[in-house]
């Protein structure tokens, strides 16, 4: 029995047919009505998964605003989660770390590793995910990720979408900016693959409903779409965003049977 059996059934099975839509409110976004807003649109559009910064609050807050969405809650301080899985946390995770590039703090493997292990040693049953820095070179993201689930990660999670610099407009400059995230979520479920695992890889950072169905071509079994949703301001758009995302994730599904 693997932790990811503690995971609501309608969330494993959307991992199994990968096709799992987690929308992101912002590891840094500690603004409870913008969370709220972000919540209700998960849930009003078909969201499997909402992404929270790590407060028993904001918790709370998107469990009941969303109708009951499962919620994961992101931090780069291991213990900061105890509390939130106490508040009904479904899962946790360890990055993405775009928040922190501009700020010049960069994560390197080892110490994406050591963050790992501090979580698992805190919360041995708790279902963890763990982003692979996008600013390492892709044979050593391939690398991180093998050791990540020999340390206890339970999903693999990929980014790049901050290092992309798209210079087209429309669907092309949409594809330009998820480039970097598709490749990691290739590189990455390969290199798992080939190492006889079977860990989920959610593929995240940059995406949009043109390229969610790549990504899930490229390997994932899920996608993490925030700044799509959370930048918008209009609720119903916001709903219309996540409700294309589930439409473009459910279109990728049937052309894959």
């Amino acid at each position: 029995m693997t932790r990811l059996s503690s995971l609501p059934a309608a969330l494993r099975e959307r991992l199994a047919q990968r096709s799992a839509l987690k929308v992101i409110a912002g590891l840094m976004n500690f603004d409870a009505a913008s969370v709220a807003r972000v919540a209700r649109a998960a849930g009003r559009g078909g969201a499997d998964l909402i992404d929270v910064a790590c407060d028993p609050e904001l918790v709370a807050l998107a469990m009941r605003d969303s109708g009951g969405v499962p919620v994961c809650v992101s931090s780069v301080e291991p213990e900061q989660f105890v509390a939130a899985v106490a508040a009904g946390a479904a899962m946790v995770e360890i990055g993405n770390f775009d928040a922190f590039y501009p700020q010049g703090r960069i994560f390197g493997a080892a110490e994406v590793l050591e963050l790992t292990r501090r979580t698992r040693a805190l919360l041995p049953e708790v279902v963890l995910s763990v982003t692979v820095p996008h600013t390492l070179p892709m044979d050593q993201q391939e690398q991180l990720a093998v050791d990540l689930v020999a340390a206890g990660a339970d999903l693999i999670q990929t980014e790049g979408g901050t290092s992309a610099k798209p210079f087209s407009a429309g669907s092309l400059g949409l594809i330009e900016k998820a480039a970097p995230t598709l490749a990691a979520a290739h590189s990455i479920s390969t290199a798992l693959h080939q190492a006889g695992l079977s860990t989920p890889v959610l593929c995240a950072s940059g995406l949009s409903a043109v390229t969610v169905p790549m990504a899930i071509a490229a390997g994932a079994a899920g996608v993490g779409v925030g700044s799509a949703v959370n930048r918008l301001n209009d609720e119903l758009a916001m709903v219309a965003v996540v409700r294309g995302l589930r439409e473009a994730l459910g279109s990728a599904l049937t052309l894959r049977v």
